[in-house]
């Protein structure tokens, strides 16, 4: 063996006695550090916003300092909480003061309303830029305007769950955070964003990460299970169920806060914020493809179809022969 071919074996096996050491195991206990930044992931449209808004309130109303950040492209965080009004975001203002020569300061991006403060990253218009370099411009920008020095309970990040670019794994990728909470719904789509995100946590916990996921918030809940079942399936649990209720959703679509501790939605938003506060973090147990439509009858999700391979000769739309290659074949002295 060649003194080359002999630092070659020494680093492979060096790099399969790393990949043979165990991460450590998620902590369980209670959460030390004084404020708990918790990351709230979850499909487009699964209610992510929604269920933020509201739990933010209500935190804010049982005394608790909180921060809520957007971090979705879209802005849509703090519009419901603000009444339908769209706060400037950190990206738009940064770009609009230095372009005039001057500083962003914290009142131009922060915002409060009865207790809740709130601000929205933002993002470029679309085939402007990239959203997660946007998001680690954001969060740069939130450091520089004092992020670690701030005095909050509770820092909820809403982060877009169906886009894996880098920034929005941000969180969990450098333990910005102490925990995971998953938004989905009983479907197909929304709990398939959860269970990515579930494999996140995992593959950051064995590169030596600490994030866990503490559960779900099951929204639009008509009582059919999957969501439910999915969240014991992975060894997560469920946080909070907000049915599938007219009320609410006439009330969210005309950007009404139903969080308030004297509403009649003020005892599931009051149990949402005891549980989100108390969770400890979990390392999940993912499920791979066929488990996921598992939690699905394959009437609903089509899992009863099989794979048909396709020929040379379905590609042509007629018949195929096989030529004699090209290749030129050199023989062995």
């Amino acid at each position: 063996m060649t003194m080359l071919e002999d630092e070659m074996a020494q680093r492979d096996q060096h790099l399969r006695d790393e990949a043979a050491i165990e991460p450590d195991p998620v902590h369980t206990g209670e959460v030390r550090k004084e404020t708990q930044i918790i990351a709230i992931y979850g499909k487009g449209g699964s209610g992510k916003s929604f269920a933020l808004s509201n739990l933010s309130y209500m935190m804010a109303q049982q005394g608790l300092r909180v921060l809520l950040i957007g971090c979705d492209p879209k802005s849509d965080t703090t519009s419901l909480l603000f009444g339908g009004k769209s706060c400037p975001t950190i990206i738009e203002t940064s770009s609009a003061k230095k372009l005039a020569g001057e500083e962003v300061r914290i009142e131009d991006v922060c915002f409060q309303r009865d207790g809740v403060f709130a601000m929205e990253l933002g993002g470029p218009e679309v085939g402007r830029g990239c959203g997660g370099r946007g998001i680690i411009h954001g969060f740069e920008l939130l450091e520089k305007l004092g992020f670690h020095d701030w005095g909050f309970d509770f820092v909820l990040l809403d982060f877009l769950g169906d886009v894996v670019c880098g920034g929005f794994g941000l969180p969990i990728a450098r333990d910005m955070c102490q925990k995971v909470i998953v938004v989905g719904s009983n479907d197909l789509q929304s709990l398939y964003v959860a269970n990515n995100v579930c494999k996140a946590v995992e593959y950051f916990r064995k590169m030596g990460g600490n994030v866990g996921v503490a559960g779900m918030i099951i929204n639009k809940d008509d009582g059919t299970g999957e969501a439910k079942a999915f969240a014991q399936a992975v060894d997560i649990p469920v946080l909070c169920a907000i049915p599938a209720d007219e009320d609410i959703r006439r009330k969210s679509a005309n950007y009404q806060i139903i969080g308030k501790p004297d509403g009649q939605w003020g005892s599931l938003f009051a149990e949402l914020a005891d549980n989100v506060a108390q969770a400890p973090p979990r390392q999940p147990r993912p499920l791979d493809q066929d488990g996921l439509l598992g939690l699905f009858s394959p009437e609903e999700t089509g899992g009863g179809i099989e794979l048909l391979p396709a020929t040379q000769a379905d590609m042509r739309g007629g018949t195929y022969e096989t030529r004699p290659s090209l290749e030129v074949i050199y023989d062995e002295v």
